[in-house]
Order: C-alpha cells, then sequence, then structure tokens
C-alpha cells in the first residue's frame, strides 16, 4: 500500500475519474477486455444482468452503457481471474488471516470449492458438496428448537432465491429471517404502512423525468446509488429545484460529468446537481424539517392575509389526509431557536428551503441511511412524509416518497418473505400450497440475532451472502460470542472476515454470482429481481461460471431443504432447481396481488411494477387516509446527548462508506471525492473541533464511545483529518468503525442501528510528525 495522501478533490463527480477508476479495476482484476465486453450486457433486462451493487431503477429503453463507475467495479470485483481455492487455505491458517485487511481478504478471488473449518490445523479443508450438506443438515436437525437457528439473507440473491429460503426456514419451523434492510431501511418498512399504507417508494422513473424539485436527506448518490445522477442532471437541465440536506457535501450531490457523453468529457463544463446545499448537524432532520414546515404555514398565513393563492394544498389535505390540525399546532409551537439549534442550520436557510419547496408544483423526497439510522429514524421518515403531504405531493405524477435502497435486491426479498414478522408472512397461502404449518410467533431481526448471538440463545447462523459478522453492532462483542456457535454456514462468492470468525462446525459454500450463467437441466435460467421503484424484471447472467464445482444459490437452498427436512409430498426441490420458472409459479400462488402470470409480466419490456395503492391517492392505513404523524421530540437521538453533542469534549460520529467501496466489500483505498487515498483509518473533523480539542492535523487517535454501559468500545489509531463537516460532528468510515456502534443503540421501533449518531471522546494516541 503507498504512503497516504491527503488532498482535496475539486473535480466533479463522474468524468475523467469516474472513467480511469472503471479502468484501472479492470485492468487490476486481469480481464480489461472480457470486463468491458462483459460491462455492455450490464442492466440489460432478459438476456443481461442486474447489477450486483445498487438497487436503483433501470431506464427502459436501456442506455447503450448502462452501468456507473461502481456497478463496473461490482463486475470486474465479481469476474477477477483470481481464484481462492483449497491450496490458498492450505498454506494459510484462519489465525493468520483474521489480521489481513478486509480488501486483501476479498482480493484473493472466487471461492471455488466447499470447505469445512479444521480446529486442529486452524485451516479450511475442501470437502464434497455431499458431505457438506448431510452434515450441515444433521446439525440443523439436532438443535434442540428450530428458533435456535438464524437464516440471514443479504440482498444480493433473487426473487427466486429468496423465496425459496423462506420456504425453507419455514418449513424448518422459524420465522429467524433477519436480512440486510434491518440494518438500512427497516425505520421505512415501519414508518411508511402508517403514513400513506405502503412500505416502499411510491415513485417510478417516469416520475424523476416530469419533477420539477428534489429535496435529499442523508442519501449520498454519487457513492450509493451514481446512474441516479443521470436523472439528477436531466432534472436539472429542465430547471428543476434540487436542495439538499446533509452533514457533508458530497460531491455527487454537487457537480457532476456524465462520463458516457464525449461531449460532456471534452468540455470543461459541469452541471450543478443542487441548488441549495444546507449542512445540518447529525441528527438536526426532524427539526430542519419541522422548521421547512414552519415557515410553509407562515407563507400561507400571509398568502392568506394578501388575498393570494394557498401555499398549503387545502383541497388535499381535507379529502386525503388525517391529524393536520394536531400537526400544524405542534409545528408552529417551536420557536425559531430552538429549531435553529437542534438543527444547526440558520432560520434563513429553512426559509429558503421552504421558498423552493412552495414554488415547485411536483415533488419527490428521497432519502438514504442518514435519516433511518437514528434513534428516531421511523419518526424522520414520517416527517419527510408530512412535508409532502402540506403541498399534495403524494399520489400525483413528478412528486411523492423515494427511500433509495442500497444492495440490488434488498425490497425484492422481503416482496417474497424474507421477513422475521409473521404478521406479513401468507400463512393461508402457504398452508394450503405446501401443507405445513407455518411458525406464527415472530422470528428475530437483525439487532435481535446478534443479542441472541452474545447471549447464547443463538447457536446456529446460515448466511445466504453478506459479512454479517463485520456488518453488524458491537464487533468487539459479537466476534468472541460467534465462536460459541454450534453452526455457522457462509454462502459466499469471495473471502471474508465472517468466513474467520468460526462457529463449532464452520462452513463456507461457494455459489453462482449473479453475473454467471445458471444452466439447470432445462438450460440457462433467468432469474428476477426489485428495484427502489417497485419494478421486477427478469435477467440473465452472461459470464461463464468461475469454477466447475459452483452451485447456484436456488441449488444450494433446495440442497439444504432436502439434507434437513422431511419429504414433502407437495414440494419438489429437484424439479424447482431444475426449472426456475416452476419457483416463480409458486410465488405467484403465494403472493397473487403482486405476481400473478408472473413468467409472462418478468418478460415485460421494461419490467412490471407491484401495485403501491398510495400511488394513486388510496390509503391502506388503520384511517383510510394519508396520516399527519407528529414525531415526539426533535431530537434523533435524545437518549444520547447528555453525552453526546450537547457536551464540549463529544463529538457526534457518523459512519460512511468511501467511493472505492460497496457495502463491507473494499475495492481500494482510494476515496477520491473526499480527497483520501491509501488509508481508511481517519476520522473528518471540522477545523474549529481540532483546535479546541488541542489536536493538530495528522495526530492519532483512539475514538472510544461515550456511554455508560460497562462496556469498553474503542477504534483507532486514526488520522485526524480536516474536513467540512459541521462543528460537534465527525465522520469515520464503515465497517471499521462498527466496533463503536452499541447493538442497543439502534431505531426505536424498527432496531435499524443508529449508525449515523454514535457519541464519542477523542484520546491522542501519537502527535503529527
Amino acid at each position: 500500500m503507498s504512503q497516504p495522501t491527503f488532498k482535496p478533490y475539486r473535480a466533479p463527480s463522474g468524468g475523467w475519474g469516474s472513467a480511469y477508476s472503471v479502468a484501472n479495476i479492470l485492468i487490476r482484476e486481469k480481464i480489461p477486455l472480457a470486463g468491458a465486453a462483459l460491462l455492455l450486457k450490464q442492466n440489460k433486462p432478459i438476456d443481461g444482468f442486474a447489477c450486483v451493487s445498487c438497487a436503483w431503477a433501470k431506464p427502459h429503453p436501456p442506455r447503450t452503457l448502462s452501468f456507473c463507475e461502481n456497478g463496473a467495479k461490482a463486475t470486474a470485483w465479481e469476474n477477477t481471474t483470481r481464484r481462492c481455492g483449497p491450496e490458498f487455505f492450505a498454506t494459510h491458517r484462519v489465525t493468520e488471516l483474521l489480521n489481513w485487511t478486509d480488501f486483501d481478504l476479498e482480493h484473493q478471488g472466487r471461492l471455488t470449492h466447499p470447505m469445512r473449518y479444521d480446529t486442529a490445523s486452524d485451516t479450511y479443508r475442501a470437502v464434497s458438496w455431499e458431505q457438506a450438506f448431510a452434515e450441515i443438515g444433521q446439525e440443523l436437525k439436532a438443535m434442540e428448537a428450530p428458533n435456535q437457528v438464524v437464516f440471514y439473507m443479504s440482498g444480493r440473491a433473487s426473487l427466486e432465491t429468496a423465496y425459496m429460503y423462506g420456504v425453507l426456514a419455514r418449513m424448518y419451523g422459524t420465522n429467524n429471517l433477519p436480512d440486510s434492510s434491518n440494518m438500512c431501511h427497516e425505520s421505512t418498512s415501519v414508518a411508511l404502512p402508517e403514513s400513506i399504507g405502503v412500505p416502499v417508494a411510491t415513485v417510478t422513473l417516469n416520475d424523476m423525468e416530469k419533477t420539477d424539485g428534489l429535496f435529499f436527506f442523508g442519501q449520498n448518490t454519487g457513492t450509493s446509488s451514481p446512474r441516479m445522477l443521470h436523472e439528477l442532471q436531466e432534472a436539472r437541465e429542465r430547471g428543476a429545484e434540487i436542495i439538499t440536506f446533509n452533514p457533508i457535501r458530497e460531491r455527487g450531490l454537487e457537480r457532476f460529468v456524465d462520463p458516457q457523453s464525449p461531449r460532456e468529457m471534452l468540455t470543461p463544463d459541469s452541471t450543478v446537481i443542487s441548488t441549495q446545499y444546507h449542512q445540518l448537524a447529525i441528527g438536526g432532520d426532524i427539526a430542519a424539517i419541522t422548521g421547512v414546515c414552519k415557515a410553509l404555514f407562515a407563507m400561507d398565513d400571509e398568502a392568506q392575509a394578501a388575498g393570494k393563492p394557498r401555499v398549503l394544498d387545502v383541497d388535499f389535505i381535507e379529502q386525503h389526509t388525517h391529524g393536520f390540525e394536531a400537526f400544524e399546532r405542534h409545528v408552529r409551537g417551536y420557536a425559531w431557536s430552538v429549531l435553529e439549534r437542534r438543527s444547526g442550520l440558520s432560520r434563513a436557510a429553512m426559509e429558503a428551503a421552504a421558498t423552493a419547496y412552495a414554488g415547485c408544483q411536483q415533488v419527490i423526497v428521497a432519502y438514504g441511511m442518514g435519516i433511518t439510522q437514528h434513534r428516531h429514524g421511523v419518526e424522520a421518515v414520517q416527517m419527510l412524509v408530512n412535508l409532502l403531504l402540506l403541498r399534495g405531493n403524494m399520489g400525483k405524477e413528478g412528486a411523492g416518497i423515494l427511500p433509495v435502497r442500497g444492495h440490488s435486491n434488498v425490497q425484492g426479498q422481503r416482496t417474497v418473505g424474507i421477513t422475521e414478522k409473521a404478521a406479513q408472512v401468507p400463512v393461508d397461502n402457504l398452508r394450503r400450497q405446501f401443507g405445513f404449518e407455518p411458525p406464527s410467533e415472530d422470528g428475530v431481526n437483525t439487532v435481535e440475532a446478534c443479542e441472541g448471538i452474545i447471549d447464547g440463545s443463538i447457536k446456529g447462523f446460515i448466511a445466504m451472502g453478506g459479512n454479517f459478522v463485520r456488518a453488524v453492532p458491537d464487533t468487539s462483542q459479537i466476534e468472541p460470542a460467534w465462536r460459541r456457535l454450534r453452526l455457522s454456514v457462509q454462502v459466499s462468492t469471495k473471502l471474508n472476515r465472517s468466513h474467520l470468525v468460526t462457529g463449532e462446525v464452520s462452513y463456507i459454500l461457494p455459489c453462482l454470482g449473479r453475473t454467471e450463467i445458471d444452466r439447470q437441466a432445462t438450460g440457462e435460467q433467468r432469474h428476477t429481481t426489485e428495484d427502489s421503484t417497485a419494478c421486477i424484471r427478469a435477467w440473465r447472467g452472461a459470464a461463464e461460471p468461475a469454477g466447475e464445482l459452483l452451485l447456484s444459490e436456488p441449488t444450494i437452498v433446495a440442497r439444504l431443504a432436502k439434507a434437513t427436512l422431511v419429504d414433502n409430498p407437495n414440494l419438489d426441490w429437484d424439479a424447482w432447481v431444475g426449472n426456475y420458472d416452476l419457483i416463480r409459479e409458486a410465488i405467484a400462488e403465494s403472493y397473487p396481488e403482486i405476481f400473478h402470470d408472473f413468467n409472462v409480466h418478468m418478460m415485460e419490456p421494461g419490467g412490471f411494477h407491484r401495485p403501491l395503492g398510495a400511488s394513486q391517492r388510496r390509503w391502506d392505513t388503520e384511517t383510510g387516509k394519508a396520516n399527519f404523524i407528529n414525531p415526539p421530540e426533535l431530537a434523533a437521538d435524545p437518549d444520547t446527548e447528555e453525552g453526546g453533542h450537547e457536551r464540549h469534549d463529544v463529538l457526534q460520529m457518523m459512519t460512511l462508506r468511501s467511493n472505492d467501496q460497496f457495502n463491507t466489500t473494499v475495492y481500494g483505498y482510494d476515496d477520491r471525492f473526499r480527497g483520501i487515498h491509501g488509508t481508511r483509518a481517519v476520522i473528518m473533523m471540522n477545523r474549529n473541533d481540532i483546535v479546541r480539542l488541542g489536536l493538530a492535523e495528522g495526530d492519532q487517535i483512539e475514538a472510544v464511545t461515550e456511554v455508560d454501559d460497562g462496556v469498553h468500545r474503542s477504534v483507532g489509531p486514526l488520522r485526524v483529518t480536516p474536513y467540512n463537516i459541521p462543528e460537534g460532528c465527525c465522520a469515520g468510515y464503515y465497517p471499521e468503525c462498527n466496533v463503536l456502534l452499541p447493538v442497543w443503540h439502534h431505531a426505536k421501533r424498527s432496531k435499524v442501528p443508529a449508525a449515523k449518531s454514535i457519541p464519542v471522546r477523542l484520546r491522542k494516541v501519537i502527535a503529527a510528525a
């Protein structure tokens, strides 16, 4: 690794920086020609593959080059020529590999053989698939109770795999089906049904083409969903307002050059994305939204006094909403001084945002984990809905709520049954289809799974993708507890840290990647995914598999089921594996309102959307209307404020990702947009905080979580790095800083880890050179 450097990045997002980054990873993974050809198939429906990376919608017809920088990196990473097989494991003990970085582990390449951990030699050893499934099945059957086992799923797997996995777990006897959405958008899944009666976005790409205003809260488009920048650029070119609220200035929401446009690449011009950019304090979102609403009420008062058209959509409010009067009293009751202190913004900034909002007729509010990963994440989402309802921006073209999901099928797997909530399972349909009694009690979500691992009530863990041990909170407690598990099974494409924190019996099961051709008894198979806009499409892998022994994820699920469950005359697992059309027929029977004629609809140009009543102003809520819901208080993290940013010597930390990263996968050590190269061991701070805390740029510090629960949590050394972030706030990289996040520090109602607001105290370790 080269010597770290720190130099502010002045260029726009996209542009030559993006082009160079894509070229570099294709060369590094030794697939410059093959990789470039494969990228032409990326995000091309029917006969191409869905991006392994983000869940942003795909336009129809597709662009010639339908990938972004991070999507290209994900494809190159999966199709590397490097291989991680038995020879590698024979020469590296697990204890040694635990000291390797996340990058170095995954950089070994694709896993090629099923492996079992051997305690005596401290190595993984190759085994046959038959032995692996037989032993895992024996271990599962030997558990005292089904609820001792967790069936976890990342957002990578297809709808077909997810459905099969849910059926397997429930036939086994448990609803322990947590997934990666528990760690990011579960706040959305709790908030939106109460407010508008649907759990997902009400916005499609068609709405993005018609909107004249977008409000962004806590979402880094340039890193998390770069393909969205094309829609934002088009919106700006037609004069739409884009108002951003985020503690850090993210380059993707500042300026953009389309790297696929020769004209833009050969001129110095770039598109200014945000027309207003408000750097609010960490956790200040509810107060800021309240301030915008308060300003709208004042503007409406002035309009009425002057005999002008109302600012509020009073007809919509009267016909379609409930709770407006209480909400109005709630908002008007706050003094501007309180809102300014809580939000970290001036009254003028909030009024400017309200003025822009009032000038737009069709507004979309988009948000990410900067909203959901707080103690009051659910309430913050509902405040965004309140803002939209004030001007009728729900259920009309060009308007609505847009949670921007992360992993590519994380939303879809929920649609087909990956949930721990028994009430969301079509029990009657499953009982009729397969002749068994699905479990009636709720399972564990991700936080509850962590608690069960720590207290020993969870004995077995099967992970369909992901890097659970690295991704979750309180890693200093999780890792030693994980070693007490009886069974740990990881279905993966590449080596990661979760494989190295072993239980008593540990297996790595290598699978096909989404980009690869899936050949079964009836030929090459298609699979389906659902994107952030609830659009469902069919895809097909285009690359040859990385190894002869790799199995598809549906095959692995089926063989686990056959090794574990009693024979069921109503379900032929082998037939499902041989023909994925049969899986989709079963999905359609379980969820007919969404998936009727699934095998036909999935081939429609542009895919098909699941029905969403709120888009047609049909409100499936207890009141039968869209609900204004008041947050109990302005603070996003009230229970840490006494030890948090209200104290002079404690900072509120948010974890974030670099632009050379996707989830826990680190493609490299350059965070181009933030000007940090060659390291991830940094803490980003306001210059005033650096001075007042007696630090200097380049100092090495240890960050310690400032909570009093008897557990010491610290990470370091981290380099003190000045950055444009509000006073009292700081930032560090995920997943390295997860050790600082207590497992109990989560959104109160959704249990999403509150990774965007961790109170920390800093201790100098080494002075600057």
